[in-house]
């Protein structure tokens, strides 16, 4: 369905989005109360206008957002990936855990692995992420992947705090450290 590879960590693997999944990001988008921190819950409708939005940032850019499945039942947990809408900055790396499977590093593996594939293979480093400065979690998650705050913004009309990551070069130790890519 898109031009993704599949990125595997210890416990998860990262793949392009599948019709499969559209329910569980339904889900998330409709019902989630993390959606606060990303502009607000949406409808059925607006799901699917993002599931497929999504598909064709794939294949307009070369990337995107993958879809986090654990590794032993195959169950989608999340999306990490990358992003770059109209008038951003720079390419972003962003992450969206599912509700149920927040609090487990799921979001931490797979950002490292995203983060070294975006480097090594797409040469896109170092890149950004965009938060919200009330999305502590998201925050929280930044510095713990050795991102630093370099300035304050606003991005499609949104309050965002801007991280800076580390190039995936420097990142190695900080995911070895983790153990966080198989």
């Amino acid at each position: 369905m898109t031009p993704a590879p599949t990125l595997t960590t210890a416990r998860l693997v990262l793949r392009g989005p599948q019709k499969r999944d559209l329910a569980a990001f339904t889900a998330w988008v409709t019902g989630s109360a993390r959606m606060a921190a990303v502009g607000g819950s949406g409808s059925e409708r607006e799901a699917w206008y993002g599931f497929i939005s999504g598909i064709g940032h794939w294949n307009w850019h070369g990337y995107g957002f993958f879809t986090v499945t654990e590794r032993d039942s195959g169950i989608a947990v999340g999306r990490v990936g990358i992003i770059n809408h109209v008038g951003w900055p720079q390419p972003e790396m962003a992450w969206h855990m599912f509700d149920g499977f927040e609090g487990r590093s799921f979001a931490f593996e797979a950002a490292c692995a995203v983060r070294d594939w975006a480097g090594r293979t797409l040469g896109l480093e170092p890149l950004i992420s965009l938060i919200a400065p009330e999305n502590t979690r998201s925050i929280a998650l930044a510095m713990r992947l050795g991102a630093v705050e370099e300035r304050r913004d606003v991005v499609d009309d949104e309050d965002c705090i801007v991280f800076r990551h580390l190039s995936y070069d420097d990142s190695r130790a900080v995911t070895q450290a983790a153990g966080a890519i198989a």
